[in-house]
């Protein structure tokens, strides 16, 4: 197998870094999305049993009732409280991910950036040696006729 150059092998295998980088980002922005569906999910939860005790009490209810209502809208404070901290270490997650794939992405730039740099510089130099060389044959013609007249 020939040899890659050397900006060739950087940029295959930070490709693979942006691509794993983004992996990473897509699989944190759907469970950021999974936990916050589970928040809305006991919110609308939570609305849904409070508005019950409501009823319930306009209808009148025994106290132990009352008091299983109100243990269980406490239990699903608690739940709310503990699916918030999830969201939120969820979103930390998804920014830490969003920030290495643009850090992956940004320096795939850059070593496509040099490696356009490094190939501008090498036509160039191309273009030089090959002006060099039409200006010796040139010269060397020149000297060549005037040589003979």
């Amino acid at each position: 197998m020939p040899k890659k150059p050397s900006f060739d092998l950087l940029i295959d295998v930070t490709s693979e870094a942006v691509d794993e980088a983004a992996k990473v980002l897509q699989k944190a922005a759907s469970e950021r999305d999974k936990a916050q569906q589970q928040l809305d999910m006991l919110h609308n939860y939570r609305l849904d049993y409070a508005q019950r005790l409501l009823q319930s009490t306009e209808v009148g209810v025994t106290a132990s009732n009352y008091l299983n209502f109100r243990r269980f809208l406490n239990t699903l404070d608690e739940a709310i409280v503990q699916q918030n901290n999830i969201v939120a270490h969820s979103e930390s997650q998804l920014t830490a991910g969003r920030r290495q794939w643009q850090a992956e992405k940004q320096r795939l730039g850059a070593y496509e950036a040099l490696q356009t740099r490094q190939r501008q510089q090498q036509v160039l130099r191309n273009a030089r040696r090959e002006q060099l060389a039409n200006d010796e044959i040139a010269a060397n013609l020149y000297r060549r006729d005037n040589g003979k007249h």
